[in-house]
């Protein structure tokens, strides 16, 4: 194993498809196929389930990517001890919500403060419809957040990551020894609604397109509540890989299922005033968040899928 496997692992596991990843690093997909491969046999478990969407992480991939993370922070923070810090200074107003700040931000604003450490960031968390309303008013410069809840034209965004949602189940669940579920059999469990950042709205949405509805047993803002009901066999759920972890807080495991019928991802990205004009220090944001994550998508052009 080398940094060039864990590189490659993480582009991957960050785009959802080789080829995706590979243009972010400008290299052959082969390459990094065969890096992947290597990886996975010298750690003797998939990491990866390979489908026509692209490649999805297995339970073993996602506890991978973090200590992949962590081990690339670290020499990221070594190599930086030699280079010149960024003569860039300012103030930047950044708005975000809830899920955002708790299962994306953090790592970037660090990243961001060792790369340009005379850049100033002021964070304000808020929901959706008041970091919208401050955008446009220009209490805010710009604003990372759940994308796919956008709905104001007057706003332009840019997505950086789609996250797949999956169904969340307790260990040896039947689903999970199964390894699939419909949404008619979803539907006669009792099921734990996250209602945070509008995932309960978002949920209905989806679900009203398969023909059934879920059998809520809890409405709750807490992601963690979420995990323990699930993973002590309470209730299953529907949320996305991003705040999704394999354990509760009581040590218990949980698991993914694959269902019958597609389910809209969740999308994190920018959002700022349709036509503001970046000044230094937005564009070195908005340049960070580009060169961080490959192929960013088209501008928000119409009502999403939304909610964690």
């Amino acid at each position: 194993m080398n940094f060039r496997h864990l590189k490659y692992f993480v582009a991957t596991a960050e785009t959802g498809q080789v080829r995706r990843a590979a243009t972010a690093l400008s290299i052959s997909q082969s390459s990094v196929t065969g890096a992947i491969r290597e990886l996975e046999a010298e750690l003797g478990t998939a990491l990866f389930q390979r489908s026509a969407r692209g490649m999805e992480m297995t339970d073993a991939g996602r506890e991978f990517l973090a200590s992949a993370h962590e081990i690339l922070e670290k020499l990221d923070e070594a190599t930086k001890l030699t280079r010149r810090h960024s003569a860039v200074s300012g103030v930047i107003t950044l708005a975000t919500t809830y899920t955002v700040i708790g299962y994306f931000l953090p790592y970037h604003l660090d990243r961001l403060a060792q790369l340009h450490p005379g850049l100033e960031i002021r964070l304000h968390e808020l929901n959706r419809e008041s970091i919208e309303e401050g955008l446009l008013s220009n209490r805010f410069d710009i604003a990372v957040l759940l994308t796919s809840n956008l709905t104001n034209p007057d706003l332009e965004s840019e997505t950086l990551l789609r996250s797949t949602r999956r169904l969340w189940v307790a260990n040896n669940h039947p689903f999970q020894r199964r390894g699939k579920a419909s949404f008619a059999e979803i539907a006669r469990e009792d099921y734990i609604m996250l209602t945070v950042d509008e995932a309960a709205h978002t949920a209905m949405k989806y679900w009203s397109m398969t023909g059934h509805q879920p059998r809520v047993k809890l409405r709750t803002s807490s992601v963690e509540a979420v995990r323990s009901m699930v993973a002590n066999g309470q209730g299953i759920t529907i949320l996305s890989d991003m705040v999704y972890r394999p354990w509760s807080l009581e040590g218990k495991r949980i698991g993914t299922v694959p269902t019958d019928l597609d389910i809209p991802s969740m999308d994190i990205g920018l959002a700022w005033r349709r036509g503001l004009e970046f000044n230094r220090p937005l564009a070195i944001m908005h340049d960070y968040f580009r060169q961080a994550f490959a192929s960013p998508q088209a501008p928000y052009s119409g009502l999403r899928s939304s909610g964690a």
